[in-house]
């Protein structure tokens, strides 16, 4: 199932998801966990808080970041591993029972500072200390048909970003498609006593950087330029996940 999630509108629904448990599943009316998306932190009380786009400067150029999205799929939330006892499948495999996984879906990144929630799905109380998901390029003539009919202009596309460099306007596309695995310190711990809340962080500030710091032009980053393989790498470092009850995109501990 294919299904494009914009951050400034509602909730998936919990359908999208599926959760396994090692008995008869969570109940809608159970647990829960909800997941957050940040791409800044809130400011402290009494200072004042950007909003979109986004600007980045090194003293020398400057970069504004007006639109980000991002195809994603596979999306996990993994036990602690030997905390909960799972029936083996036909197969021998019981990874699922410690998984809810959400296959492709397209990210609208907030760009305003605090968490903006993506999704609330119920799950089984338990200890969770690993969070993974997917860049994913879709591609025609595969799985990806569905969610390329509702989005053509992503066919061999995982992110797109719009801005400027200097005041010229600029669109850098790229093909990544990578998994990413990000541990959960100290493991998010989902109780009866109502929805627990984590938030996956993205690091845009870091994306458009050189090794000392000085930004890069997007449109040299782009499929086949000199800079694609620094901005590919700066990406998939950029994510952090944590708990986060107040919404605010810090790590609560």
């Amino acid at each position: 199932m294919s299904r494009s999630i914009r951050l400034l509108g509602a909730l998936a629904a919990a359908g999208a998801i599926t959760a396994c448990s090692d008995s008869s599943g969570p109940s809608s009316n159970g647990p829960a966990v909800q997941m957050s998306v940040a791409t800044a932190p809130a400011p402290a009380p009494g200072l004042s808080m950007s909003i979109a786009p986004v600007t980045y400067t090194d003293g020398t150029n400057t970069l504004v970041i007006s639109q980000v999205e991002m195809v994603v799929e596979e999306l996990e939330i993994e036990r602690v591993e030997g905390s909960v006892t799972c029936a083996e499948d036909v197969s021998g495999d019981n990874d699922d029972c410690e998984e809810l996984e959400i296959e492709a879906f397209l990210l609208d990144l907030p760009l305003s500072p605090g968490a903006t929630q993506v999704i609330s799905v119920p799950v089984d109380t338990g200890s969770y200390d690993e969070f993974e998901f997917k860049i994913h390029k879709p591609e025609s003539g595969g799985d990806d048909d569905a969610f390329l009919a509702a989005h053509p202009d992503f066919d061999g596309v995982s992110i797109r970003v719009h801005g400027t460099w200097n005041g010229t306007p600029f669109i850098y596309e790229t093909d990544l498609d990578a998994e990413q695995e990000i541990d959960l310190v100290p493991p998010l711990v989902v109780t009866e006593a109502g929805a627990t809340d984590f938030t996956l962080f993205i690091d845009l500030g870091t994306w458009f950087r050189a090794g000392d710091s000085s930004l890069i032009d997007p449109s040299s980053a782009n499929v086949g330029q000199a800079n694609e393989g620094i901005v590919k790498e700066n990406i998939k470092n950029s994510f952090q996940a944590f708990e986060d009850e107040d919404h605010d995109g810090s790590d609560d501990d």
